[in-house]
């Protein structure tokens, strides 16, 4: 089929048609012809107020739970809610069960999603079984297709291990993602370590458990001349120590997740469990700095942090909740909710959609006729209220039902997959 989508203003902020308002016909998947007033008979046609079109996003790191933990999501659930937010292509860490140590696991990844809506691209585990012990197999896996090498939502603990690591993939110019979090120092901690803690009663977690750990990633990349991506930051710290290993030419690149650009640790006077994630809800004095980071080019891309859990372990008193919230279908939102007015949106989509790819070495996205159709659409001035119905996710652990956002997502095109009214 067809599709004839009407009056879009384009945001691609390396493309020549940037800004303009245009008709874009799209046939068998590739882009048939761009401009005004186009007609196509029998063509499904696209027509929204305000509508926006831009290059696919891709979010760098979401937790499935295909193989193993389908009860929390499986390839079919994570990619309808990953295209009900917007993105045409998810990298999926590691941590299933088996998790995705070797080249099977790759090619399960890949022979399973290969029909999907979403492009599911596989990242392979660090460490055997994520365990943090011993080094998997990096260059079966790279050979085999990983596009990147982290041990997901498990912080390479041991500097050791995560050097070697880093040894291994500047043979082939790879990459290691890790989420910096010091177990030891983190401890029990159940929230940001601060006034709002201590007067909740809960245990904090401080923000060295994040910053000495960004530290020794960037000495690690400095004497291995290698590749390293620091995932999802939420501290002021964080960020001045990025910018300044970006400053001495080290090969260092950041993520923050959207939900640390809108709340900070006082949403925690609810005691929602759904709030209760990793890293955690940080101080306004942080989350300003994250944004400031996020302007000046320190911090490379927003991700979602989707952590789908089941109820059995969310909907718990707070202290006994396990961390994490699904972020897929509101990521866009609550990113542009944080940042409408100091950003534009050529800005919100280089990190949502440019700085990823171009990260995990996939080829830039262009819309211009003859290119394969892998689009975004979303309508940023529209309002919305998050209902159950919006969440597609296998697991429900959101806190943002029943809350409004900004900027709403429309669908997506992916070559002749087409998902829109999500």
């Amino acid at each position: 089929m067809d599709i004839l989508i009407k009056k879009a203003q384009i945001v691609d902020p390396h493309a020549s048609l940037n800004g303009k308002q245009m008709d874009i016909l799209i046939s068998k998947g590739k882009i048939a012809q761009i401009g005004h007033n186009l007609q196509a008979d029998k063509a499904r046609v696209i027509l929204a107020e305000g509508l926006h079109v831009s290059p696919g996003w891709l979010d760098l790191g979401v937790q499935t739970g295909d193989p193993g933990l389908e009860h929390r999501e499986n390839l079919q659930t994570v990619t309808r809610a990953a295209a009900a937010g917007g993105f045409t292509a998810i990298a999926c860490f590691p941590n299933t069960f088996p998790v995705t140590d070797s080249k099977s696991g790759i090619y399960y990844l890949q022979q399973n999603s290969r029909d999907l809506m979403v492009d599911c691209l596989p990242l392979g585990a660090v460490s055997d079984g994520c365990e943090g012990k011993d080094i998997s197999e990096l260059i079966d896996m790279y050979k085999a297709g990983a596009y990147a090498f982290t041990d997901g939502n498990k912080p390479i603990q041991h500097a050791g291990l995560m050097l070697r690591a880093l040894m291994y993939v500047r043979a082939f110019d790879g990459l290691v993602i890790n989420h910096p979090h010091d177990n030891t120092l983190a401890g029990n901690g159940q929230m940001h370590e601060g006034i709002i803690s201590t007067s909740l009663g809960l245990r904090g977690i401080p923000s060295i458990a994040e910053e000495i750990m960004v530290q020794r990633d960037i000495e690690l990349a400095a004497y291995s001349d290698s590749k390293v991506h620091i995932s999802n930051i939420s501290t002021a710290d964080s960020v001045k120590k990025i910018k300044k290993a970006k400053a001495d030419g080290l090969k260092i690149t950041a993520s923050v997740a959207a939900i640390n650009l809108l709340l900070d640790d006082s949403a925690l006077f609810e005691f929602d469990s759904n709030l209760k994630v990793l890293p955690p809800l940080r101080s306004s004095a942080d989350l300003s700095a994250l944004k400031k980071g996020l302007k000046e080019g320190t911090i490379d891309m927003i991700t979602s942090n989707h952590v789908p859990l089941e109820e059995e372990v969310k909907k718990l008193e707070f202290p006994y909740a396990k961390f994490g919230a699904i972020g897929l279908e509101t990521a866009f939102s609550v990113a542009w909710s944080a940042l409408k007015g100091k950003f534009t949106l050529d800005e919100l989509i280089q990190k949502l959609s440019i700085a990823p790819r171009k990260l995990l070495n996939l080829p830039a996205i262009k819309i211009e006729v003859g290119e394969t159709a892998n689009l975004s659409l979303f309508l940023p001035d529209v309002e919305w209220e998050v209902a159950e119905k919006d969440i597609f996710s296998r697991s429900g652990n959101t806190p943002f039902v029943g809350k409004k956002l900004q900027g709403r997502v429309l669908g997506i095109i992916n070559g002749q997959k087409v998902e829109i009214g999500a």
